[in-house]
């Protein structure tokens, strides 16, 4: 069987079904120290410098961070680049219209002066790696408060990076690992000049849409391809007619070989953001409490957007990323509830810190460690109740474009307010940018619609000592009629009107911030942001900062504590390899999947005209075709072409 395999760089998904208890996410510089004896004995054939070198070329070379939010991976010497269909969405979403409908069809460019610029889109690439804990601690106490050791650190970190050596087109950013326990640097070269390629229609690279996401072994063409573009001596430049493709250092070959079961396997990439080491009340709190009340808000969410989309296909365009945001993390949050539950998470943590504590107790080295656990357990028990606050306030208010739109203007005028026209001149052209933005893609039939969804639950659904007593005095005074209060303050369309805000902020700044202050729908913006400042955010970091401290603790304890263990930093989104090798899982009781999916299963699951598993003609009637005229990837044997595989990962 011939197919296309592409190592899956721009997943980097640690995959649960089957997972050993040494998986890891491994910095790249520390593979031959931590690593590289593993690898070539799970059937690695190149060396750890082949993955990681900064006195040659390497894979790190075919990398990038795309956009700082994705990996995306460099397929040629012409700059072309590889990532996922959901990472190049916003850009595709931003080129689409009702005449040019790129995500329903897809599009292709036929040569480079067909690929498309994507305003504010970068790839960056890792140049080098530094450790910098000596120096990043340098004068930190252990009797200092959490933002007296923070300022120290910070001060610490900005020599660091003043005195870095990096050529001038290079950038520096330091990161934090192991719960501040240990500090990297990391050198790095940005282009801004990124060029969409080619997408495939999104019954392709989005088919199963919610059904599957989070689910694998998956049918989805999950791919876009973009290329990068530098000025002529094949430096870093903004976006100009005259920059020419960029030649990497390193590319990655296509294999047209196939895969076997048990092949070595691995992943490099960029992932966002893991919490391997919390404690157990932690895990519970995620499990019982926080997630069911962001998936329930989400839910709520989806339904308005679902029901809009469904109907129109010019808001199905303007609200397809903000829709694809909104789905993906809900359906994380839903595998993670069930991933936790049906493996009892938690008392696999309470089994390892009994070991931990049972091991701390019978040495006085560690006595210093005895009351971490329980002290732990404290904090987060009286954390849970502002969490779950925090969680109705960010997930609410993040999804309704009104008070996005308020957040913009009432902090432009306090910029004003609190350091007059100096404050409000720094914060005018990110503020109308940011407007801008919003208002592109922005509907008020839909808006309105999720403001009466999602507010209710704002007012019911968390303790009421955490909900504003503005907005419940508007909500009773309406008579708790949340359309009419909707009304109220969507009456006000100069609001979300473009050309209106745009004559507005070209005003003189009193006049600007005059009009801001009487507005209703920043009055009330601001009441809620006040009220949450005070009644949430305030007392949470408190405790939230008693928890840093005993985290930190926690992670340096149970390294020298648990030392038959091997340790990873948690994701950070900062560069890091998995490996493993090619296989299936048991998804639960008599249900095995393989390691493989193929084209035949997609027919399998082909609805015509169905919104989550249609499926385009072309590739119907020419299973064998990749799309583009006469792109022949060659026939496959039984009719069969590979879409996804799956693998166990491993550590050392």
């Amino acid at each position: 069987m011939k197919f296309i395999k592409i190592v899956s760089l721009a997943f980097f998904l640690f995959f649960a079904g089957k997972v050993k208890a040494d998986e890891g996410m491994w910095l790249p510089q520390l593979l031959q120290k931590l690593n590289e004896a593993r690898m070539k004995q799970l059937g690695m054939k190149i060396t750890a410098a082949d993955i990681y070198s900064i006195s040659r070329s390497s894979l790190k070379d075919a990398i990038v961070s795309f956009g700082g939010f994705c990996t995306g991976e460099l397929i040629s010497d012409k700059g072309l680049l590889l990532t996922n269909h959901h990472c190049g969405f916003d850009a595709i979403q931003n080129h689409s219209s009702l005449q040019n409908n790129y995500i329903r069809d897809g599009f292709w460019a036929m040569n480079n002066g067909q690929e498309l610029p994507n305003k504010g889109l970068f790839v960056t690439f890792i140049v080098r790696i530094d450790d910098v804990t000596k120096a990043a601690l340098t004068g930190v106490g252990p009797l200092m408060t959490e933002a007296e050791r923070q300022s120290m650190i910070d001060k610490n970190l900005a020599e660091v990076r003043k005195n870095v050596k990096k050529e001038t087109k290079q950038d520096v950013m330091t990161r934090a690992f192991f719960e501040g326990n240990q500090y990297f640097l990391f050198v790095t070269e940005t282009y801004r000049d990124v060029r969409l390629v080619g997408a495939p229609p999104s019954s392709i690279g989005n088919f199963g849409k919610d059904t599957d996401n989070w689910v694998w072994p998956r049918h989805t063409g999950d791919f876009s391809m973009f290329r990068i573009y530098a000025d002529k001596n094949n430096q870093p430049a903004e976006y100009s007619p005259d920059n020419v493709p960029y030649k990497p250092k390193r590319s990655l070959s296509i294999s047209l070989d196939g895969i076997s079961e048990k092949d070595f396997t691995m992943v490099f990439g960029f992932p966002g953001r893991t919490t391997q080491y919390l404690h157990s009340a932690a895990v519970e709190q995620i499990r019982s409490v926080n997630d069911p009340a962001k998936i329930a808000i989400r839910d709520k969410a989806l339904q308005v957007l679902d029901g809009y989309m469904r109907k129109d296909e010019g808001i199905k365009i303007k609200y397809a990323a903000k829709y694809a945001s909104i789905q993906n993390a809900y359906k994380k949050w839903q595998g993670e509830v069930l991933g936790l539950t049906r493996t009892d998470a938690y008392s696999k943590k309470k089994n390892f810190e009994n070991i931990f504590q049972q091991r701390v107790n019978a040495n006085p080295a560690f006595a210093a460690y005895k009351s971490l656990l329980g002290d732990l357990e404290k904090e987060y028990r009286e954390m849970e109740s502002y969490g779950l606050a925090r969680d109705y306030y960010t997930e609410i208010f993040s999804k309704i474009e009104l008070f996005t739109i308020a957040s913009q203007l009432n902090a432009l005028a306090t910029a004003y307010e609190s350091n007059g026209q100096k404050g409000y001149d720094a914060r005018l052209k990110a503020a109308a940018a940011s407007i801008e933005g919003i208002v592109e893609e922005f509907d008020v039939n839909v808006d309105k619609k999720l403001f009466e969804a999602l507010m209710p639950m704002y007012v019911n659904d968390q303790p009421t000592k955490f909900a504003a007593p503005a907005f419940l005095s508007r909500y009773n005074s309406a008579n708790k009629d949340i359309a009419a209060l909707a009304n109220q303050l969507y009456a006000q369309a100069d609001l979300y009107n473009d050309a209106a805000l745009k004559a507005l902020l070209a005003k003189p700044a009193d006049e600007v911030v005059a009009a801001i202050r009487n507005m209703e729908a920043v009055k009330v913006f601001a009441d809620l942001q006040k009220n949450y400042q005070g009644t949430v955010q305030a007392p949470s970091q408190e405790i939230q900062n008693r928890i840093t401290q005993l985290q930190r603790t926690y992670m340096k304890a149970q390294m020298e504590v648990m030392t038959d263990k091997k340790f990873y930093p948690d994701a950070n989104s900062t560069l890091r390899v998995a490996y493993g090798n090619v296989g299936g899982y048991n998804a639960r009781d008599g249900v095995q999947f393989g390691f493989s999916t193929n084209l035949d299963g997609i027919m399998e699951k082909y609805k015509p005209g169905d919104y989550e598993f249609d499926v385009p003609a072309k590739l119907r009637d020419r299973r064998c075709r990749t799309f583009g005229e006469g792109n022949e990837t060659g026939a496959a044997e039984g009719g069969e072409v590979s879409v996804f595989e799956l693998v166990d990962w491993w550590s050392s």
